[in-house]
């Protein structure tokens, strides 16, 4: 029996290079469950997924986040550990391309994930923001879950206005950064999404309880709180290209 959906759509999912945190010297990249379970969402649904880089190249992880680091902080995620045991699915991971190689007319919809690197290889990635930005005016779906949504803080539209301006979005929170501080015994972060967020005018952060399953549409911008919302960014994602 064919399976395939006629009506699958082409779904961009942008993940973050390796880095190294200044702040606390650790090897730093994507978060897992931002990456696999939105993707899940997606493949069983019949669309599409490419994973592009903003440099291109091989990806790799936040320790925290993989289901078999020694911390255990992740065990629970069969889901991720399924994708990095899979050869196919870990080959995604290797080799991928760039953004520059993306023709934002081949796609219905981006995605950025977060992790730990987005807050210092994100951040002030113009080429990333225009991406994203086009997508947005192009009437195309827009998201961005946890640590990815710290590129909207610079993002533009081409009028020159903050694409958040008038939208109502989310990110991580001070709370869960706190709490996360508190776990490792340090600053994680450079900076925290929500305090900058909250120096824009005319836009509405909001957040959900810490660590809480939490996704905002507005419009055709979608944005998830942290790991544990990538699954609900991704269905309102789905809503919006399945209606």
């Amino acid at each position: 029996m064919d399976t395939k959906n006629p009506n699958a759509k082409n779904i961009l999912m942008v993940v973050a290079n390796p880095a190294v945190s200044k702040m606390t010297g650790w090897p730093i990249g994507f978060w897992w469950s931002e990456l696999t379970h939105p993707y899940w969402e997606f493949v069983q649904r019949g669309h599409n997924v490419t994973i592009v880089s903003p440099k291109g190249g091989d990806l790799e992880a936040d320790g925290y986040s993989d289901p078999e680091h020694e911390s255990g902080y992740s065990a629970h995620d069969f889901l991720s550990l399924g994708f990095k045991k899979s050869k196919g699915h870990a080959a995604l991971l290797k080799g991928t391309k760039s953004i520059s190689e993306i023709d934002t007319k081949d796609y219905d919809a981006i995605f950025v994930i977060g992790g730990q690197s987005p807050m210092y290889t994100m951040a002030n990635d113009e080429n990333l923001q225009k991406l994203f930005a086009k997508f947005y005016e192009t009437k195309k779906i827009a998201a961005a879950v946890c640590h990815g949504t710290v590129i909207l803080l610079k993002t533009k539209t081409s009028d020159g206005k903050l694409l958040v301006e008038g939208k109502k979005w989310t990110g991580f929170s001070n709370a869960e950064e706190d709490i996360a501080d508190k776990a490792v015994g340090q600053r994680i972060q450079p900076f925290r999404i929500e305090d900058e967020a909250k120096k824009i005018q005319n836009t509405t952060f909001v957040v959900d309880p810490p660590f809480s399953s939490f996704a905002v549409a507005d419009g055709n911008l979608i944005t998830g709180q942290q790991q544990y919302s990538g699954a609900e960014t991704a269905r309102l994602v789905l809503k919006y290209l399945e209606k």
